[in-house]
Parts: C-alpha cells; structure tokens; sequence
C-alpha cells in the first residue's frame, strides 16, 4: 500500500510544479508583450555621431582612438624595455579615465587575391595550377570568416557642456601623440570610423568590407 501512496505523491508534487512554472512563463509572456518598442539607437544608448564624437542619450560625449597594432617578435629584448619605458613614462602623465577596447575583425585579402590573380598569366602550367589552388584556399577563407586581425581602441569621454568638445578633442589628440612619440600608429576616428566600430561591437552579422551608408535611420527592435 505505501508504493501507490508515494507515487501518487510524487505526481501530485510534479503536477503542482509543472502548473506554477507554467503560470509563471505566462506572467513574463504578458509583460515582454507590454514593454513599448525601442529603437536601435535607444538600445546601445547613441543619440548622433557627428564629426569625432558620439552623443548619447544620457548626455555624455565620446570619442576615439584607433592604435595601430605593433609586432614585437623581432624586438630584442632591450628594445621591447625601452618600449615599454617610454610608453610607462608618457601615459604616467594622464590623469582622466580612459577605456581599452579590443575587437576582432575580418581581414582584407582582396589585395592579395588581386596580385595572385595577376600572376595566372604565366605560361608554367605547374605554377599556374598552384596559383589556381591557392586563391581558392584564400576565397574559402574570406568567405569563412576564419581570417581576423585584433584592432585596439582608446575611448575617452566627457560630460555635454559648452567647452567639453573643444576640450574633449584636445585631450584626445595628446593621448594620440603620446604613442606616436613613442613610434605607434594612433589616431582620431572620423565619423565613418566611428559609425564602423559601433557595428562591429553591436551588429555580430556586420563585416568591416561593407560600406555603411551613415544616413540617420530609426530601426525598430521588436519585443
């Protein structure tokens, strides 16, 4: 008598769950139906992008540095010390909060696909069946997206008043030539670059080979 007892407990338990879980789902259906649509730009918080800046929606103003990626495999190794003391000394100076921000992005092989295109008028049959073969092995890379390169970005930003783009700018462009007195590549993205990047960290389906119209739109995200 006592095994009936407990599996008709056991399903009574299971059945009560089920019914709350149920009933709760419903409850989160009816409110993700109530919230009222919001646009692109109210999701990632970007009012405009005008010039070097970005204006967001809670009245701050950002802009950014693109640095140019450096190898240091063929530094030896008092190269890479006195590198890495020139960069210590003068980012030392900076006393305003920055941000690092390090994206992957495709790489561009459209050029080299161009010169080994160029190389098929050769009348070796050997190196032209080789050349054939390798820019298929390109193309199926390009189209895979397993070719990426690392790109680094200094963000700064300030509080919207009447001076802060002018100051904003200036401090911006100092950060930039700290790195380049210390023979690194950096500089101000425009506002293209800019509309690029924001794609590339909140669009995963966007590809840097695009050319992104930056004419104002207001998308839609449904609930």
């Amino acid at each position: 008598m006592l095994l009936p007892i407990v599996m008709l407990s056991l399903c009574a338990i299971g059945g009560a769950a089920v019914f709350i879980f149920l009933k709760i789902q419903r409850g989160r259906s009816k409110t993700t139906e109530n919230l009222p649509e919001k646009t692109a730009n109210e999701f990632a918080n970007v009012r405009e992008i005008h010039g070097n800046l970005l204006y967001t929606l809670d009245g701050m103003a950002l802009c950014f540095l693109k640095i140019s990626p450096i190898s240091i495999d063929l530094y030896s190794k008092n190269e890479k010390l006195n590198l890495m003391r020139m960069l210590t000394a003068e980012m030392s100076s900076i006393q305003h909060d920055f941000q690092f921000l390090a994206v992957s992005r495709p790489i561009d092989i459209s050029p080299l696909l161009m010169e080994l295109t160029s190389l098929l008028t050769t009348d070796d049959l050997k190196q032209k069946e080789l050349l054939k073969q390798e820019i298929a092995e390109m193309n199926a890379y390009a189209i895979s997206g397993e070719i990426v390169e690392r790109q680094f970005y200094i963000i700064l930003w300030d509080r919207i008043d009447d001076d802060m783009q002018r100051e904003l700018l200036n401090r911006a462009k100092l950060f930039a030539q700290n790195f380049i007195d210390c023979g690194v590549e950096c500089e101000l993205l425009p506002q293209q670059e800019i509309v690029r990047l924001c794609n590339l960290v909140n669009n995963p389906a966007y590809t840097h080979l695009e050319d992104s119209d930056t004419e104002p739109t207001i998308p839609l995200i449904a609930p």
